[in-house]
């Protein structure tokens, strides 16, 4: 049962992250420069250049807009041509990581067996976090950018210092939601990573106990072990060899012989 809430909740938190995502490519103001707006006069002259993925626009103090879209795929500045490359990367990434995760869920009762579910979930995991990893990359390139011009201390004149907008601070959050939601389908099925592994002795139990010295015999030192009858001698080096044994018999039958001749 948490297993399968842990999945839903991740489930969530991974489509909220994409949703985020996916709605910051639509999204207006990705960056933003104010010109005006501290005049002296009764009117207070302000506009607002911006730009997002797709066109560059201007506002005046009337809300007029004016926008001029990029006119061809090949013909766009780098660092933009890379940021969509990268979100669009992300964004087919995610489609496959939903439905692994979907499909191999407790709860949807899709998948196979147990151990295949915990595979497709790993599999959606690893495809979450790929996913997320080439979205962060691509808002990470955008603010480089952006932050280069602003700081840059022989700017060209007539270049215009841009702020974030909006959009890059939505989409870093949802980001952090990927990473998050791919974080917990992976707890869910670490096991698959990490097998549990038993340790059995002859005897089929699961208990394993050391022995209480290396450099002592397995005859030595425990009564309750067997010990070898002494009927039959004991082990070379034990006590007295036969060989002992025989001499002191003959010396005996020596001396009965010469007690019954003296008589």
């Amino acid at each position: 049962m948490r297993k399968s809430l842990i999945q839903i909740f991740g489930f969530l938190v991974t489509s909220m992250g994409w949703f985020f995502v996916l709605c910051t490519m639509a999204m207006d103001y990705w960056r933003i420069s104010q010109l005006g707006g501290q005049g002296g006069s009764n009117i207070i002259k302000v506009a607002w250049y911006w730009s997002n993925l797709w066109k560059d626009c201007y506002t005046d103090s009337t809300a007029v807009t004016n926008c001029r879209d990029y006119p061809v795929l090949w013909s766009v500045a780098a660092y933009v041509q890379g940021v969509r490359g990268l979100l669009m990367c992300g964004l087919t990434i995610a489609f496959f990581a939903v439905a692994l995760c979907f499909v191999g869920m407790d709860c949807t009762y899709i998948g196979g067996s147990e151990a295949l579910n915990d595979k497709l979930v790993l599999s959606g995991a690893v495809f979450h976090f790929i996913g997320g990893l080439s979205d962060i990359c691509a808002y990470c390139l955008y603010i480089n950018r952006v932050a280069k011009t602003f700081f840059a201390s022989n700017l060209a004149r007539g270049v215009l210092k841009y702020d974030l907008g909006p959009p890059i601070f939505l989409g870093l959050v949802g980001c952090f939601l990927i990473l998050f939601g791919a974080v917990l389908y992976a707890v869910t099925v670490f096991r698959v990573i990490f097998p549990k592994r038993d340790v059995l002795n002859v005897y089929g139990t699961n208990v394993y106990a050391a022995p209480r010295s290396r450099n002592r015999s397995v005859y030595a030192g425990y009564s309750g072990y067997y010990r070898p009858s002494r009927q039959y001698g004991y082990y070379m080096g034990s006590g007295r060899s036969s060989s002992s044994k025989v001499s002191m018999l003959s010396r005996t039958t020596e001396k009965l012989s010469q007690r019954d001749a003296f008589v």
